[in-house]
């Protein structure tokens, strides 16, 4: 119940001291390539529930059925525009819609797509009984992910092999002992990792 009333309160606040950031990037992204201002991407949720997590497009449009993941800062699927709203998580700040809505919360498990959840063992599906965060611990540990998945010749195989898992164990480490003050820690570590 707390943490509700935090979503919806500092959701709710960063909707309005944010907007005009909002519209800005709204109208760089209008004008430099064509297509909406949103990526509404389908995203398991709680109960294993199918969702559409908000994010500004910093593709174009059409990328995504090249593949799911994005490999390095030098995608040529992603604009120019995109580039700068990635590499500073700016891309993420329409999920506030999300959280005011209740479909996410501003710290939980990230919300995978249904082909990587289709991976997941009976134990690991215990991540999809809370809600999904804008943040996490494995955005902070894995903040660099593309960068990652860009130097291997098989980048899929190393995420579902490698990276995922490790994403899992730490989604079961901050669901084992969840807290505000756990949550009010990775908020403000995540705001860390993104200024340095």
């Amino acid at each position: 119940m707390i943490k509700r009333v935090f979503d919806i309160f500092f959701s709710l606040l960063g909707l309005i001291i944010l907007f005009p950031v909002l519209l800005i990037i709204a109208i760089l992204i209008k004008l430099e390539s064509k297509g909406s201002i949103f990526y509404r991407q389908t995203r398991v949720g709680i109960k294993n529930q199918d969702f559409k997590i908000f994010k500004f497009r910093t593709m174009f449009v059409g990328s995504d059925k090249k593949g799911l993941l994005t490999l390095g800062d030098k995608d040529s699927r992603v604009t120019k525009v995109g580039y700068f709203l990635r590499k500073y998580k700016l891309d993420e700040m329409p999920q506030l819609i999300n959280v005011l809505q209740g479909s996410m919360s501003f710290v939980g498990p990230r919300p995978e797509v249904r082909k990587y959840v289709d991976f997941y063992t009976n134990d690991d599906l215990q991540i999809l009984q809370v809600k999904p965060g804008i943040t996490d611990y494995a955005s902070i540990a894995f903040r660099n992910e593309a960068e990652l998945l860009k130097d291997t010749t098989n980048p899929e195989k190393l995420y579902i092999e490698d990276i995922m898992p490790k994403k899992i164990a730490l989604n079961k480490k901050y669901i084992a002992n969840p807290s505000v003050f756990i949550d009010i820690k990775i908020i403000f570590k995540t705001f860390l990792s993104i200024v340095k």
